[in-house]
């Protein structure tokens, strides 16, 4: 899986009408499937993703979602035909923290797909009494034209066993404009980028970390990180954050040059 670039394919996509529906902000994901193919694996908590508080930090997070994705490809046999990924989107709803030590229990399915991209939700229970609930928004891609481009049959098929939804399409959740105020300047690391020089996709996850982690009003009940990747950060690239405090949110505009790159958001999460 690819580390992420939006597209400007899907800059349009966003821009497109969608139909009216609840906000999807608030929407609980979608329960555990009964039947079809989901991907199931036990790991180990290891303490280099435990925060002050020995919980599972939300960077940590991140990194299972991005293993159990490789993981997967392989079990189906998917990884030489389906290598490259894009996340466009990923939501992580904390309900109970998952505590150190702890054995994992990692299950990933397919919650929606159309020919080119798929939303995968991932279930991660913990033996110490933690759940955390994810979704993202992946995109399959042609590394040479970093293009969306279709997956194979037999892979669309073996997604659909666990969802009625096949023709997903992209919507932007946040869209709110950059403040105006002055951000916070975030300091890259050259172990944050990629092959491509791109900032990681859990390098990202590192700063909405550092910015939410005192938000004790949000955290210490069920809280929904929200991360949409609008463009790539490159290394070397000066990286602010600017931050906006509602009484039911804390949103987070990651920006180069006042141009806005990503944004996250904290807010409560419903069990």
């Amino acid at each position: 899986m690819e580390d992420p670039e939006v597209l400007p394919m899907m800059d349009q996509l966003a821009h497109r009408p969608a139909p009216a529906a609840a906000d999807p902000l608030s929407l609980p994901l979608a329960p555990v499937p009964s039947t079809g193919h989901i991907f199931d694996v036990t790991r180990r908590l290891g303490t280099v993703d435990m925060d002050e508080n020995r919980h599972l930090r939300i960077d940590g997070i991140a990194r299972h979602l991005q293993d159990a994705g490789i993981d997967h490809l392989v079990h189906t046999g998917a990884l030489d035909s389906h290598p490259h990924w894009i996340v466009r989107r990923t939501v992580i709803d904390v309900l109970r923290p998952v505590t150190w030590p702890a054995q994992l229990r990692i299950r990933r399915w397919c919650s929606g797909i159309s020919p080119r991209w798929c939303t995968m939700r991932v279930r991660i229970d913990s033996d110490s009494g933690g759940l955390i609930e994810t979704e993202g928004f992946w995109i399959h891609v042609n590394k040479d034209t970093m293009s969306p481009t279709r997956v194979a049959d037999e892979f669309f098929e073996l997604m659909c066993t666990t969802t009625d939804d096949h023709r997903v399409r992209w919507q932007q959740w946040l869209d709110e404009p950059l403040p105006t105020t002055t951000g916070t300047r975030f300091p890259l690391r050259r172990t944050d980028t990629d092959y491509f020089q791109h900032i990681t996709n859990t390098a990202y996850w590192h700063a909405v970390h550092e910015f939410t982690a005192d938000a004790t009003e949000l955290i210490q009940r069920p809280h929904r990180f929200v991360l949409e990747y609008n463009k790539p950060i490159r290394y070397g690239e000066q990286l602010d954050i600017h931050t906006a405090h509602a009484p039911d949110a804390l949103t987070l505009w990651l920006s180069v040059d006042r141009d806005t790159r990503a944004i996250a958001q904290l807010r409560p999460a419903s069990e």
